[in-house]
């Protein structure tokens, strides 16, 4: 299919479903009267609209900053124009944000390729670039601009050639599991990805985010006392762990908790300050109370602490980097290893996909300790497109306790946030699975169209638990 067939058949879907005579100011009462599956066939046809028309836009924008490089002078397109760079001329071209004509210009540059040089046709081709597959995905309409850009930035730059196959490997996978990640999902897991990749180079950038740290005071012009605060990794895990104990009732925490902790959150969730009054005021008792703080009281029954998962294989040897449990943040295998002399740890046996082999009770709540296992094995809210962390979470049980007689076992266990497991116990949503094999979410039977949907592990827990295992192949080198 050409571009131009793409472009016009959406356009013609979009038409047949508004009408050909409707003004741009009557479209939200239009919509309005239409079906429910027609209000989603008209945002499905705008987003393939809206997906032909930005690549376009990008290859433009690609070419434009190519035509405004440095060496072309004041002849240069943009300059021509009155503008200093590419990115300025497209600002005023789009109307849109710099952050957001850069990223243009930046994926417009990955589309082109070197051209020719005079005299050399017979020059062996250049090895194709390791973001190929990238490239290929965005013109084949596979991903979007946003997701190309979201999996090119995450992982960064191969920082040798003898790398430049992992990350192309890395890169073929994203593009393989970007219909059912989110863009942050995508962005976290290319992430991960590189810093399992090179492990030596995220132990360097978690070092020189650690220089970066920094808190400063100041009074602004209006009298008002400000601070600002620069997170080494470990510090800004601390932080998120301490407001979210403290906070998780108002942020849709778990709900099945002791009669004290309930009580607590009542009391948490009826209270007239704002989050980021709370925030505030928790900030300052944990300062004033220093090392005599009661932790009990100021975060409840769960205290404030950042735990960390290692893969280690069954000779003893650890992963280059471990990861949070909330978050599935990265860090050096070195941050682990201190943590370990500091606190210990809790060994949890996995098969390559993750899930654990050693642990399961008959309870009808899951015990803490299996709590940590589903937490190692899901990484959070294991509903499409959720990003709510393990902390957050309730553990369901695939199996109904009293209908299908079903055991408190970690393979028939699931993390969901609280809002996915309201909608699933009270919506129809099923859950299934089959020995170890993936869950399944199926769709509540009165929503005809709506396929099962499989419950891939996260992106980053994937390459934990089982390396960087792309697809096969779908590029090849044409030299």
């Amino acid at each position: 299919m050409t571009f131009a067939t793409e472009i016009t058949d959406s356009a013609a879907a979009l038409i047949a479903l508004l009408g050909e005579g409707v003004e741009p100011c009557d479209l939200a009462g239009r919509v309005w009267g239409l079906s429910d599956a027609e209000t989603v066939a008209v945002a499905e046809a705008s987003a393939a609209l809206i997906r032909g028309a930005e690549l376009a836009q990008v290859a433009a924008a690609g070419v434009i900053a190519a035509r405004s490089a440095r060496e072309a002078g004041q002849s240069g397109l943009a300059q021509s124009r009155g503008h200093r760079t590419a990115v300025s001329l497209l600002q005023e071209l789009t109307g849109s944000a710099k952050a957001d004509a850069a990223r243009k210009v930046r994926i417009g540059e990955s589309l082109l390729t070197p051209a020719p040089v005079p005299g050399e046709a017979d020059a062996v081709a250049p090895a194709p670039a390791w973001d190929a597959p990238l490239t290929a995905a965005l013109v084949a309409g596979r991903v979007t601009a946003g997701q190309q850009d979201a999996i090119r930035l995450g992982l960064g730059e191969p920082p040798t050639e003898s790398m430049r196959d992992g990350w192309a490997d890395a890169a073929e996978q994203l593009v393989a599991e970007s219909q059912a990640r989110s863009l942050e999902e995508l962005r976290n897991g290319a992430r991960a990805m590189r810093d399992r990749l090179d492990p030596d180079g995220a132990h360097r950038r978690f070092l020189e985010r650690h220089e970066r740290r920094s808190f400063r005071l100041w009074t602004d012009a209006d009298g008002n006392r400000r601070g600002s605060f620069l997170f080494d990794d470990e510090g800004g895990l601390l932080a998120e762990t301490v407001l979210a104990s403290a906070l998780r009732p108002r942020r849709g925490g778990p709900r099945f908790v002791d009669s004290a902790e309930r009580a607590r959150a009542d009391e948490l969730s009826t209270d007239e300050r704002t989050n980021d009054q709370l925030a505030y005021d928790l900030f300052l008792d944990v300062l004033r109370a220093g090392a005599l703080a009661d932790a009990e009281t100021v975060f409840g029954t769960r205290q404030a602490g950042v735990r960390l998962v290692q893969v280690v294989d069954a000779s003893g040897a650890g992963d280059g980097v471990a990861h949070s449990e909330d978050g599935v943040v990265t860090l050096p295998a070195q941050v682990a290893d201190q943590r370990m002399c500091d606190s210990g740890y809790l060994p949890v046996t996995v098969d390559a996909c993750g899930n654990p082999l050693d642990v399961g009770r008959e309870h009808r709540l899951f015990t803490p300790r299996q709590r940590i296992a589903l937490a190692v094995r899901d990484g959070g809210c294991r509903w499409p497109g959720c990003d709510r962390p393990a902390s957050y979470c309730e553990s369901h049980h695939v199996d109904e306790w009293k209908r299908d007689r079903g055991r408190t076992d970690i393979d028939r266990g699931i993390l969901l946030c609280r809002f996915h497991h309201m909608n699933l116990h009270h919506h129809g949503w099923r859950l299934t699975r089959s020995g170890k094999d993936d869950f399944v979410l199926h769709p509540p039977g009165s929503r005809p169209g709506c396929a099962a949907v499989r419950l891939r592990p996260r992106a980053a827990l994937t390459a934990a638990w089982a390396g960087i295992d792309p697809p096969p192949r779908r590029f090849r080198p044409t030299g």
